[in-house]
């Protein structure tokens, strides 16, 4: 039988610490419902002490969720963990999460202090938050440069004081995977008792190894990771929930499971990334748009007669209904006519190395292919735009201090509809019009603005990908004004939607 790592998550803790990024009590419930239907173990809802905002939050999420455990952060102080109790008093698991510095940098600079005071304080602090709850964990703040038999007496201490959890924290990210990991060892090999507590990772990415550390801790018996979404956190982040999740779910042989329902990991990481403003950098693992997009043409024809080739992950297991073949300058024929047969195009061979010519020189040239720009080389049309259902006529949107208002006038087959509607702002009340015109839904699934010159009227691109029926289109459109760019983007998806329709 696997053995079981519990997530810890602090996305609305350490990752809301990053400047810019703070969420309100609302935001934090939508946030957590997600975590919870995502399948984490723990939520760290907030700091309570440090603000009444965190105190409130950590009382509303207690309230919103029911499945995870609820955590609340304190110092090593009596008030700080008299805060947390208070807070977490509807929650129906609560845990107080209470801590010290435990490296030599710590101990003297931070407190002024000597190794047996701090380990007297910690030992103090875990006894007084057991007056409030059964479960306490005990964080050892720096124990990535601590030293490991001081830190194996603190771990000690704190496990007979009643800790039902250590966390050991790369608090700094200094950490090599194979020092970390053998501190882990070190723990479970000099620690009396250890059995009777989960020790836990906490580990930074400020040298870019907080997944790898995590998981030299988890192979060396850490039983539970403490994660946040995306990654997010103080300066570089923390260790990415998604990536420790997958990594498990691929190496087969590690033999650990997790409870997170994996195929809600892209909606969880969008819902944050949005809420916190936070863009995802293309090439992020799991997650990034570019993590299943292919463009090299070897890849492209590996991963066309076998996913195997070139792909670890089904990306439907995340959340994501297939990779992307990209189409660019070194994609091949396998890719190329790949795209053409999606389009409802077969070439033969002939055909193909005459198009394919045509397509270098094209992509040399220009970054997006477009599957208008494809048709054109095929001759099949002159003018894909001219050839489309739906065709947008007029546009006239009202916003500001006042409901954001839409009236769109549109071009279906020879015949021209108006619509007028509201919305949360003038590019959702434009696609709320169109869609009482059409009479479909049509839903966004992502929507990307780039610029592509500078200043305050240079062109901007829009990129929607859309579904329906259960499949994916895209769209795109590129003009000075973004509003109109973002409808004849989404025009330029229904358009496609409905003709894999017929």
């Amino acid at each position: 039988m696997a053995d079981r790592l519990y997530i810890f998550d602090t996305t609305l803790r350490d990752g809301e610490q990053v400047p810019g990024c703070q969420l309100n009590t609302v935001e934090k419930i939508e946030v957590a419902q997600a975590l919870e239907l995502l399948g984490v173990d723990v939520i760290e809802a907030g700091f309570p002490v440090s603000s009444p905002g965190d105190f409130q939050s950590v009382i509303e999420i207690s309230k919103a969720v029911s499945m995870p455990t609820i955590c609340a952060l304190t110092r090593a102080v009596e008030k700080d963990i008299e805060v947390a109790a208070d807070a977490l008093r509807y929650a129906k698991r609560g845990r107080i999460h209470t801590g010290i510095g435990v490296s030599a940098e710590h101990i003297r600079y931070k407190f002024n202090s000597t190794p047996e005071e701090i380990i007297e304080r910690a030992i103090k602090a875990v006894k007084y938050a057991k007056r409030f709850v059964e479960d306490v964990e005990f964080y050892a703040e720096d124990a990535g440069r601590a030293d490991n038999e001081y830190l194996a007496r603190v771990v000690e201490a704190v496990i007979a004081a009643g800790a039902t959890v250590v966390n050991i924290p790369d608090t700094t990210g200094y950490c090599l995977p194979s020092e970390y990991g053998a501190k882990i060892k070190y723990l479970f090999e000099n620690v009396s008792g250890i059995q009777n507590a989960i020790i836990a990772t906490h580990c930074h990415n400020d040298l870019g190894m907080a997944t790898a550390n995590s998981i030299a801790g988890v192979m060396n018996g850490a039983r539970q990771v403490e994660c946040t979404i995306n990654g997010i956190g103080e300066r570089a982040g923390n260790t990415s929930l998604e990536e420790v999740v997958m990594i498990l779910k691929c190496h087969k042989e590690l033999d650990i499971e997790t409870n997170i329902n994996t195929q809600r990991i892209i909606k969880s990481s969008r819902l944050v990334s949005n809420l916190m403003n936070m863009p995802i950098q293309p090439n992020k693992a799991i997650v990034g748009r570019n993590a299943f997009a292919h463009s090299s043409g070897i890849h492209q024809d590996g991963v066309l007669k076998n996913r195997d080739s070139y792909e670890i992950m089904n990306p439907v297991d995340v959340g994501l209904d297939n990779n992307a073949i990209v189409l660019t300058a070194r994609s091949g024929r396998a890719a190329l006519k790949n795209r053409f047969e999606q389009m409802g195009i077969v070439l033969e061979n002939g055909d193909l190395d005459s198009v394919y010519e045509k397509f270098l020189k094209l992509a040399d040239t220009n970054k997006n292919i477009q599957d208008e720009d494809l048709l054109k080389l095929t001759g099949d049309i002159t003018d894909a735009r001219a050839s489309r259902k739906i065709k947008l006529r007029y546009l006239q949107v009202l916003s500001g201090s006042v409901v954001p208002c839409s009236m769109v006038r549109l071009e279906i087959g020879g015949v021209e509809f108006t619509a007028t509607a509201t919305g949360n702002g003038p590019i959702d009340a434009s696609i709320n019009a169109i869609r009482t015109i059409i009479k479909d839904q049509i839903t966004i699934q992502e929507f990307l603005i780039q610029a592509m010159t500078r200043g305050s009227d240079d062109l901007g691109r829009v990129h929607m990908q859309l579904e329906f029926n259960g499949t994916s289109v895209h769209g795109f459109a590129v003009n000075t004004d973004i509003i109109t760019a973002s409808i004849e983007a989404y025009i330029d998806g229904v358009n496609k939607a409905l003709t894999q329709k017929q």
